[in-house]
């Protein structure tokens, strides 16, 4: 039986020729709930276990970004394009506003959202988010972020291609031990998550759909997340903020998000328990699905 039979996939064409996908579960009429997926990730990136969006009548809009999956890849891109898709999506789907929800490197597309477009916004929520990094907390980084931040940092962008690819290719021939092998120094709780079975089954749809088509996609937002953060101007985003962030994160390092929350307006910062990891918010998606629908 297929998981994801009840989920449907859509795309437009913006006005530069790009095709630009998305999913869509749950009831015409239900809740809107637009998620923006983490790195690499795209349309699939959805719950095998969808409980609590039915718990909750939600409509859930799962976006892709350029370069991944069915989506055109837009060379050089920063953040601001994909706001702009962002908005595209809801006006093709005659949504006004909805709550907001993403994490680890969908962060400044979030932001970039929330400020392109601050009316279609009720709320946002952000999990271990990606944020500008200062020298000292790149070594807390996993080894592949810390040689792609290098790498992207100095325009190095055939060498992002070879570190990358190698990389890709063993994601599509076993996404589960490939990620394994990325995070195997993760804290237990995230290896927890990797050993559901319902969280392996979302899984290996996302990853070979966000990468099967090209590698782009990765590589441009690996570029766009080491040098276009001058693009978010956090002191102008207004919208409703709750930033969740685990201490010892080694994908995107705590205190850099803080540094970034600390300058958002409406913003607060919710630290999750010392012994946790990236993935802690997967077994916690109703109490922050929650949390961002009473604001």
């Amino acid at each position: 039986m297929d998981p994801f039979a009840d989920v449907t996939d859509h795309n437009l064409t913006r006005p530069d020729g790009r095709v630009v996908a998305w999913t869509q579960w749950g009831p015409a009429d239900g809740r809107p709930l637009l998620r923006v997926p983490g790195t690499p990730g795209c349309r699939w990136s959805i719950r095998a276990d969808r409980s609590a969006w039915a718990q909750r009548g939600l409509r859930v809009i799962t976006t892709e970004r350029p370069g991944y999956g069915a989506s055109t890849p837009l060379p050089g891109r920063g953040f601001l394009e994909h706001a702009d898709d962002l908005a595209a999506i809801l006006d093709h789907l005659e949504i006004d506003r909805v709550h907001l929800t993403g994490g680890s490197g969908s962060a400044p597309h979030e932001l970039a959202f929330c400020q392109q477009h601050p009316d279609r916004v009720t709320a946002a929520t952000i999990l271990v988010g990606a944020a500008p990094l200062q020298e000292n907390e790149i070594a807390t980084m996993i080894p592949i972020n810390q040689q792609s931040h290098y790498l992207c940092q100095a325009g190095d962008r055939d060498g992002e291609v070879a570190l990358l690819g190698p990389i890709r290719e063993a994601i599509l021939a076993d996404p589960l031990d490939a990620f394994r092998g990325i995070m195997e120094h993760a804290p237990a709780d995230d290896q927890a998550v990797m050993a559901d079975p319902l969280w392996q089954a979302a899984h290996v749809r996302t990853m070979r759909e966000a990468l099967g088509a090209t590698l782009d996609g990765w590589v441009d937002e690996a570029m766009a997340l080491s040098l276009r953060w001058d693009e978010i101007v956090p002191s102008g985003i207004r919208t409703s903020i709750t930033w969740q962030h685990a201490a010892a994160d080694a994908n995107a390092p705590q205190s850099a998000a803080r540094r970034l929350v600390d300058q958002l307006p409406n913003a607060r910062f919710v630290t999750w328990p010392d012994e946790v990891g990236h993935l802690y918010g997967y077994h916690h998606e109703g109490e922050i699905l929650d949390e961002l629908l009473a604001r």
